[in-house]
Formats: C-alpha cells, structure tokens, sequence
C-alpha cells in the first residue's frame, strides 16, 4: 500500500503522485476524422479526476493510413490539435500527468478501413500489407516525431512509443516478419534502428523536461524474449527514455519460452539494471492484492487497463479501503455507462469474451 501510494518521479515533467496509470484502452469513441469526441473526453478525464497517478490516451495514430480501428483518436494533423489540447488540459487540470500513446498499425490497418492495402517492414502475404519503400519507413519515423511534437504543443506531458502487440514498431522488431535487406533489417541492431531513430528524433526536437516512454512486449507477434530482455536494457542503460511499459498480457504467468522458465516473466525484467529508467507492468492486474502483489516483484509503477473501465475511481477506492474489491465480470452496460463509456465503448468491451453482462 505505501508503496502504491508514494508519488514518483519520471526523471522529466511532473511527478506522479502515485503509481497508478491508466492502460491505453482501444474505446472506438473519437470521430471519423481522429478528431476528439465528447466521449473520449469525458472518459479519459473521468479517470484522471478518480486517481490516476498518470493517464494515457488510446492509441493516436501518427498516420492516416496506420489507423487500426474505427473511431480511433487521431495525432497525424494540425487539425487533431483542437481536441488534443482540450484534453490534455483537462487531465492536466486534475492533477494526473497526461501522456498520449503513438501508434501505427501496420500490417494490422484493415484495408476496408484505409482504403488501400496496409504497408509493413516486408510484403506480408497473410494480411495482404505491401512492403514499406526506404522513404516510406523514413516517412513513418517522421511521423513518429512529429506526433510527438504536436503532442507537446497541445499540452500533453508526455508520450509513450507503442512498440508492442504486433503493431509497426514490433513488427520492425520481429525476425519473423521483418525480411528486409537494408538497414532496418537483419540483425537485432537493424530491426531496432527505425525505433531508436524515433527516440533521437523526439528528444532532439520536443523541450528537455518532455516525457518519453515506450511500450514493448515480450511474446507473442514474432517477438524473442531473449532480445526484447536485450533491448530493454539496452535502452535502459542508454537512458534516452523515461520509462519502459512492459505488457505481459499476464503478470504472474511463466514465460511460454522454455529456455527462461526458471521464473516467472516479470522476473526476466525486474532484475535489470535500470539505471534512471522507471519500469512499469500491465497485465491482469484486477484486484488491489494483485496490484500490491505485481508492485512487491520490484516494479516502480502498475498499469490498469479493465480494472479501471469497471470502476474509474479504483485508485481511491483502494487507498480508501484497502479491502476494496472490485465487480466481477460480466458488468451491466448501466455499470458502464455510469463509469463513462459510451455505447461505442460498451459495444467494442463486448467483443471481449465475459466482460459485459448479457442482458435480456
């Protein structure tokens, strides 16, 4: 508890005053365009207003056609800005360190969606997703940075690089996917160049006190937890970034690898030396055992992704009572109205199998 509850420092930007943030939750809420909705607003601030130590927004993403899903907020145009200014003085208001998630999908932007075929690291036959030029992938970095800056300009703190869950930057990552023969290709160095190119270049043009996180996971989607381990700490002892968001899907599973499972996968990330990096998990953390459990394995911060849709407020909630226990799943739609999902979001968590109840 006293752990949960002390205020931590990113090394940048203001202090969180504790070590609660909120997950970056697909909702499908903004408009058409990327544009802000009243809907997203009132649900992201809502959070901010019950607890949250920082709150991050969505997945925004940095290009039009990296969109991944329908009413996805958007930070590819200066026309974005109107809304992303509006809410990050709204988070900010409430004294939550707000940061913006950039995303592009990738091979995974439905064509339907984009109107064209997705680009990715290499053709990929299975989704259709054209190879990406050498301009392309230079494009794609830019667009990286400059979401970053227009993020800054519309008063966030922060941004954090979505490197994980198959999307752009993951699948430069993976072996698998990634067939290039240039310099972002090949080796581990390669694959990881177009990242690193993205932190130098928000570092270079974005305020000295501004926020820069990044987002990895460690299976799944092609990924080697042999060297996502090593390009963790490789960019922890770099010290470019402020924190590293580790989705673990599950925080207290063994790894699926068999090669490390002599400890539970937290473990493989725990023990490296951070030097000023702040290292954070997601991964069904639900109850506030769980979360004093995930935090007692050495992490500096917890993220929440469900547990925060079904009660806004679990932050203070569990610092009021540290019996708390939260609903089980199924929950209403009237539970998450009241909580500040629009029917949008209600209809998108019931594609996730027991999360909202079946009502007749």
């Amino acid at each position: 508890m006293e752990n949960l509850f002390s205020p931590l420092h990113l090394g940048r930007g203001p202090e969180m005053k504790n070590r609660f943030m909120l997950a970056p939750l697909t909702n499908t809420q903004s408009h058409a365009d990327g544009t802000l909705s009243d809907e997203e607003y009132h649900w992201l601030t809502m959070r901010a207003k019950g607890g949250f130590g920082l709150t991050m927004t969505c997945a925004a993403h940095v290009q039009a056609r990296g969109q991944g899903f329908p009413g996805q907020l958007g930070i590819f145009s200066d026309d974005h800005l109107p809304g992303l200014t509006r809410l990050a003085a709204g988070i900010n208001a409430e004294n939550s360190v707000s940061i913006v998630q950039l995303h592009h999908a990738g091979n995974r932007s439905p064509a339907e969606l984009i109107g064209q075929a997705p680009h990715c690291p290499s053709d990929d036959e299975e989704t259709g997703a054209v190879g990406m030029t050498h301009a392309e992938v230079l494009d794609a970095i830019e667009a990286f940075i400059e979401g970053a800056v227009r993020a800054e300009k519309a008063g966030f703190h922060g941004v954090e690089l979505h490197g994980a869950h198959g999307y752009l930057i993951c699948q430069f990552l993976s072996s698998e996917i990634n067939q290039r023969e240039d310099e972002f290709g090949g080796s581990l160095e390669n694959r990881a160049r177009p990242l690193r190119m993205m932190i130098d270049g928000i570092r270079e043009r974005c305020g000295k006190d501004f926020i820069l996180g990044l987002r990895l996971s460690p299976e799944r989607f092609g990924m080697d937890l042999g060297e996502i381990r090593d390009l963790a700490q490789s960019l922890m002892t770099e010290g470019k970034i402020d924190f590293l968001d580790m989705s673990l899907w599950d925080c207290f599973k063994l790894p699926n690898d068999e090669r490390f499972q002599d400890r539970p996968l937290i473990g493989w990330f725990t023990d490296l030396n951070r030097h000023n990096v702040k290292l954070g998990v997601a991964g069904k953390i639900r109850t506030p055992a769980e979360a004093e459990s995930v935090m007692a394995e050495g992490v500096d911060w917890i993220m929440l992704g469900r547990a925060a849709i079904i009660h806004h407020d679990f932050p203070l909630q569990m610092q009021a009572n540290p019996d708390f226990q939260p609903l089980p799943n199924p929950v209403s739609r009237v539970h998450l109205a009241a909580e500040g999902l629009s029917e949008h979001f209600i209809t998108y968590m019931g594609n996730w199998k027991g999360f909202v109840a079946t009502e007749e």
